[in-house]
């Protein structure tokens, strides 16, 4: 297992490991607000990682979601905010590459997200979900107009 911090990002079930020892650590005062908070950070930087966090979390008895930290809600608006302005900067840079080639490759990606063609196998290969797959097709969209 990884401490999320560096290296490979954890599994879900890693992630759910690794919230559950630091929000243990956290309400017997073995770790600090900001050391939860770092970890968190680095927890959540990807889709399991951040799932496994929120499971825990939202579904433990303890204090956590009840007394948040104020630097673990900065620490996770923070996140949101990075993971918005790559987003935004992503489609920028498509809308300023050749149209007809980021179109042709839009509309295959697209084909993909619906069942068909060369992307579908991607997808399936890289365990993408319905939401997930969902959440392409709108982003690929969102580049289109």
């Amino acid at each position: 297992m990884t401490d999320a911090a560096s290296g490979p990002l954890p599994d879900f079930r890693e992630a759910m490991a690794l919230a559950s020892t630091w929000i243990a650590q956290w309400e017997a005062e073995e770790l600090s607000d900001e050391v939860l908070a770092e970890r968190v950070g680095g927890l959540v930087r990807d889709r399991d990682g951040a799932r496994g966090f929120f499971v825990v979390a939202l579904s433990g008895e303890g204090p956590l979601m009840d007394r948040l930290p104020e630097v673990l809600v900065q620490q996770l608006r923070a996140q949101q905010i990075a993971s918005r302005r790559i987003a935004s900067r992503s489609t920028e840079l498509l809308r300023m590459l050749e149209p007809r080639l980021v179109k042709q490759r839009l509309e295959q990606l697209l084909e993909g997200t619906r069942g068909q063609g060369e992307d579908q196998a991607f997808l399936e290969r890289w365990g993408y979900d319905e939401t997930q797959i969902q959440a392409i097709a709108e982003a690929a969209q969102a580049v289109a107009e």
